[in-house]
């Protein structure tokens, strides 16, 4: 009975070291799929900066060349040269294939993050813009220059002007 009983303790004293290794074994494995998740999710944030990296590197260029574009789309207004036409279209040309879109301002409704607002002037509606300019641009999703506008406020009646005014002596106020 002795022996059987050492032999019980035995197996007892093995699955008990069993489970033991067994559950930091697990644990480990778990540690190491964390790390692994970890160092995977840092390679795709690695090759994502370096693509955005890429994909705005010539940005400051291209800033600079929009002011070579302005003055080229300015004469060619002037001018109505042919050459000088051909000559704008093949400069957007190489500009849209690189991803520079011009924003469009022209009739839509005044956007501060895309428009810089130099004069507020009487038009037809609130806050729709009524000239360019100069106009904005994004390269692919980012923009890399605001549009200069001018935008509409609407004209208020004599009327009605006068009575905000009254009322705003009063203390009342519906602006």
């Amino acid at each position: 009975m002795d022996k059987t009983k050492k032999t019980d303790t035995n197996i007892k004293s093995i699955d008990a070291t069993y489970e033991q290794l067994k559950k930091e074994a697990e644990g480990w494995k778990a540690k190491y799929l964390r790390a692994l998740a970890d160092y995977q999710n840092l390679e795709k944030r690695v090759i994502q900066n370096r693509e955005e990296q890429a994909k705005y590197a010539a940005s400051k260029i291209i800033h600079e060349l929009l002011t070579v574009l302005d003055t080229l789309e300015k004469a060619e207004k002037h001018l109505k040269d042919p050459g000088l036409t051909l000559g704008v279209k093949n400069f957007w040309a190489i500009l849209a294939g690189h991803g520079i879109k011009r924003i469009e301002t022209m009739g839509k409704k005044y956007d501060p993050h895309e428009m810089e607002c130099l004069e507020v002037v009487e038009g037809e509606r609130e806050d729709e813009v009524i000239e360019e300019v100069r106009p904005g641009y994004k390269l692919y999703d980012k923009i890399i220059r605001v549009a200069q506008v001018k935008v509409g406020k609407k004209k208020v009646d004599k009327k009605t002007e006068e009575l905000a005014k009254k009322e705003a002596q009063k203390g009342n106020y519906y602006m």
